[in-house]
């Protein structure tokens, strides 16, 4: 099993910060471009426990790949997972979580705990590829998060 964990510290409200995770849409707008990701599951405007998604992404050197989330484990306004049920990876589950640290500013934390298929070449895969792809992954949602929530005095 392998993990990544990453938090960024926004300037805007909690429930903000919320309100946008918790609109599945918006996961689009967290993705890089080169992925070619596309939601193929017709989407309600809020998350649900139970609630399953299909994507189609599209991952350099390694193909095509269709890919079933379920939603669960839902606090409101605190956390939800998002756990694969079929996709790329042997085991996918992704905590998210935010923090009211004032009234304008929240923490925002990702935990994924993955593991690759293929026992030890998804290993090798994992130390060659999988991991930098996944980290730079979250480096592109970090930077659009600032994007969308500048910090406080920036222009």
């Amino acid at each position: 099993m392998h993990e990544l964990h990453r938090e960024i510290v926004l300037d805007a409200p909690c429930g903000d910060i919320w309100e946008f995770i918790a609109t599945p849409r918006n996961l689009n707008v967290l993705t890089p471009p080169q992925l070619n990701f596309q939601i193929i599951t017709e989407l309600p405007g809020t998350m649900y426990n139970g609630l399953l998604i299909q994507y189609h992404i599209q991952v350099p050197t390694f193909g095509s790949h269709r890919w079933l989330t379920e939603i669960k484990h839902i606090r409101e306004g605190i956390s939800f997972v998002d756990e694969q049920r079929l996709g790329p990876y042997r085991f996918w589950y992704h905590y998210h979580e935010v923090q009211r640290l004032g009234p304008t500013r929240t923490l925002m934390a990702d935990r994924v705990t993955y593991a690759l298929p293929y026992g030890p070449l998804g290993k090798i895969v994992h130390r060659l590829a999988v991991k930098n792809m996944l980290r730079t992954i979250f480096d592109y949602r970090h930077d659009k998060l600032l994007e969308l929530y500048p910090p406080a005095g920036a222009l």
